[in-house]
């Protein structure tokens, strides 16, 4: 097929990070859609993408000041709602292991596990605050917190956006929950794990409804389906909204973990069918 203006079309498609192959001196992208259908998607989760990430700098400066304040209530309260914003943009967060490992690696991941030097970013932070109910000792860790999210915001400000990785964080965000989250782990200490799930969530679901329209075109039937998934989870989720947030994950019994984790498996498993719809696997 003739693809017109080709220089304009090839310089959109990498601004907007698409990846290219290159066969016999043709280019084009490995998706059964139009390589040009998946531009606008992917430039408007990027989009996204930098506003969750410059609101992640400005709540974490927030959070990290209360924290070398010594104002153990506020830190406290600022902790679930800050982390928010990572969650919602993890799979790209991840493509910078350092970064991932530095602001949002659990005790588990380390040989002294809360004792260790290495353990720093929110979990740390998080360990000291309510596990410890103190702020004491935990101003450097804040510092190189602020430090790691200001240099994870620089450097997605120049990604360029590998459309397989942003459809595949649609079923990796609820995969998470599902598989590991759900125990409660995640915030073992602060117990603030239903902001996490409401924030990947709300990642997961931005990246489908962007890509919906190139899939409604030739399945209706799973994009309905998906949706209702969509909105069955929503609707667990909003039955422990607050006023303030949300409420502790301790408060929920084994049966409402239960149902919660009945329902994110679900939209998990068809919203890994995603990246074979659009022939990115």
């Amino acid at each position: 097929m003739k693809l017109p203006h080709r220089p304009t079309r090839l310089a959109g498609l990498l601004a907007a990070g698409v990846a290219l192959s290159i066969v016999g001196g043709a280019q084009f992208a490995r998706a059964e859609v139009a390589p040009l259908d998946l531009v606008a998607p992917v430039t408007d989760y990027k989009i996204y993408v930098s506003a969750a990430t410059k609101k992640l700098v400005t709540d974490t400066k927030a959070f990290t000041d209360a924290v070398k304040a010594g104002d153990l209530k506020k830190a406290q309260a600022l902790f679930g709602p800050t982390r928010m914003h990572y969650e919602q943009i993890e799979p790209i967060a991840e493509l910078f292991d350092d970064l991932d490992k530095a602001i949002d690696s659990r005790a588990d991941d380390h040989d002294k596990k809360e004792a260790d030097e290495g353990f720093t970013g929110f979990h740390r932070l998080e360990y000291g605050l309510f596990e410890k109910k103190s702020t004491d000792g935990l101003s450097p860790i804040a510092d190189k917190l602020q430090t790691d999210v200001d240099e994870l915001a620089k450097r997605i400000k120049d990604l360029t956006f590998p459309p397989e990785k942003v459809v595949g964080g649609a079923a990796a965000l609820m995969e998470e929950v599902a598989k590991t989250k759900i125990s409660g782990e995640e915030d073992r200490y602060s117990h603030t794990d239903l902001y996490d799930f409401q924030a990947n969530f709300d990642g997961s679901k931005k990246i489908f409804d962007l890509f919906k329209p190139l899939i409604e075109k030739s399945d209706k039937t799973f994009v309905k389906k998906v949706d209702g998934n969509f909105t069955t989870v929503a609707k667990t989720l909003g039955k422990y909204k607050t006023a303030n947030g949300y409420e502790s994950y301790e408060k929920l019994t084994e049966a409402d973990r239960k149902v919660l984790a009945a329902s994110v498996n679900t939209l998990a498993e068809d919203l890994s069918t995603l990246r074979g719809k659009l022939g990115l696997n």
